[in-house]
């Protein structure tokens, strides 16, 4: 991958790293990403639910929750879906108000909200932002897999763990107890949700690195 002030996208066309947020994080995009699911085999057990939030940047270089994607997802044929997994989410899968939608769909909607996101800022990929992220990002991978999916927008194995980063800043790894920390709303009633867990890891995300731009520790181009 280069490391030239400009790159290429995924479409082909020069990404500009002077956009403020693509010189935040080196030409990438944060994108938080959380999923639930049938249990912990990203090959064999179901994504449920998966929920994305793009991340944008105002005028003085301070990162905010831009814009939601939420969907439930119908398990692919044949999965793994563990009753343990269900009881500590509590998604019930023959609920009438589901509503899901298959995994290409989910993705396909998703990934075309990521690529517009990038385009706006200028960014030529974006990175996975999760609590734990190497879970999420597994389950991404594998779904992506399993339906051949093009024009993926995330990186492939890189990401940003806010579990790692809240320990660092406040010396909490749970979500709950990092966003108590953070002087940021949690309610535990909510939780294992991704949608919910989704947000509040992007306000978590978000109030650590600007923390640390308020610290000094990095500077907008035209501070």
């Amino acid at each position: 991958m280069s490391d030239d002030l400009y790159d290429e996208d995924q479409d082909g066309q020069s990404a500009n790293l002077r956009h403020p947020m693509a010189e935040r994080f080196r030409g990438y995009l944060p994108v938080v990403v959380d999923v639930e699911t049938g249990g912990f085999n990203s090959a064999t057990d179901a994504l449920l639910e998966i929920a994305a939030v793009t991340i944008g940047m105002d005028e003085k270089g301070f990162l905010f929750p831009e814009h939601t994607y939420f969907h439930r997802v119908e398990p692919f044929a044949g999965a793994n879906i563990e009753q343990a997994a269900l009881e500590f989410t509590g998604i019930k899968l023959d609920h009438p108000l589901r509503m899901a939608v298959s995994e290409e769909t989910a993705l396909t909607d998703i990934f075309r909200g990521v690529r517009k996101a990038l385009k706006a800022n200028g960014c030529k990929r974006a990175i996975l932002v999760g609590h734990n992220s190497s879970f999420d990002l597994g389950f991404l991978n594998a779904a992506v897999a399993r339906g051949d999916l093009k024009r993926n927008p995330f990186h492939p194995f890189s990401s940003f763990d806010t579990a790692t980063l809240a320990g660092l800043a406040y010396g909490q790894t749970v979500l709950a107890r990092a966003c108590q920390s953070a002087d940021i709303d949690f309610d535990g009633r909510e939780a294992h949700s991704a949608r919910y867990d989704t947000e509040k890891t992007a306000e978590l995300f978000c109030a650590i690195v600007n923390r640390w731009k308020d610290m000094g520790g990095w500077r907008h181009f035209d501070d």
